[in-house]
């Protein structure tokens, strides 16, 4: 499956079976890890077999059943924290989709489970995304108008219209798809795209354009743009 294919087959997933991860998906996911940890200045962790995280009032009204494996979403505490927490985040998403695993992006209904996961001084945790084998592939929910999100027309190039349809398909805190992007011509040579995130009383909404700005990458492809 490619990254194309799995974002069109990836939904969110809150029931999972009994069964611990693959041995062969636990060390891609943690190569995976390991390099998104480097290249955005996080702290994820992968944590399996645990599932009193996932068993609190919180996770009984979200309707979470069977999550034992997560990844800890934390890193320091910075402006662009949540930026980078949902743009590499993604890149999790999408590998353990390509292995044949489901996951749910989690911002509030999970417990902090003392010993589960390691913070260093000045670290942060912004979310879990839950993680395995899926009861079911999950459902398909509706979505917003390429129109509604972007200034797509005659005049912007048919690669920002395909990342726009991938930006369109990430997934989003209660589906609130609270982003647009913008096409703003050339520069240098260079075409150039701005993402912007809108305004939420439910929040999530920077973390939800670092998402959507790796999907929009992917459908777009990074070789045909910069970001302004």
């Amino acid at each position: 499956m490619t990254l194309q294919e799995a974002i069109q087959a990836r939904h969110s997933v809150r029931a999972y079976k009994e069964q611990p991860l693959a041995p062969a998906h636990c060390r891609a996911l943690q190569e995976k890890i390991d390099q998104v940890n480097r290249l955005g200045r996080l702290h994820v962790q992968l944590i399996q077999d645990e599932p009193r995280a996932f068993q609190g009032t919180l996770a009984k009204y979200g309707k979470f059943r069977g999550v034992t494996n997560y990844l800890v979403m934390a890193g320091v505490k910075a402006d662009d924290l949540d930026d980078l927490i949902g743009y590499y985040g993604e890149h999790l998403v999408l590998l353990a989709q390509t292995l044949g695993m489901n996951t749910c992006w989690v911002g509030l209904s999970y417990s902090k489970v003392p010993g589960t996961y390691v913070l260093n001084e000045g670290e942060v945790i912004k979310a879990y995304i839950a993680i395995g084998y899926g009861e079911t592939q999950g459902a398909v929910h509706k979505i917003k108008r390429i129109d509604q999100v972007s200034n797509v027309g005659d005049d912007t190039p048919e690669w920002f219209r395909r990342g726009v349809e991938a930006a369109l398909l990430a997934p989003t805190a209660v589906n609130q798809q609270k982003f647009s992007f913008e096409y703003l011509g050339m520069k240098d040579g260079r075409h150039l795209v701005r993402a912007h995130k809108g305004f939420s009383l439910i929040g999530y909404t920077r973390i939800d354009l670092g998402i959507a700005k790796y999907h929009f990458e992917i459908g777009a492809g990074k070789e045909n743009f910069d970001w302004a």
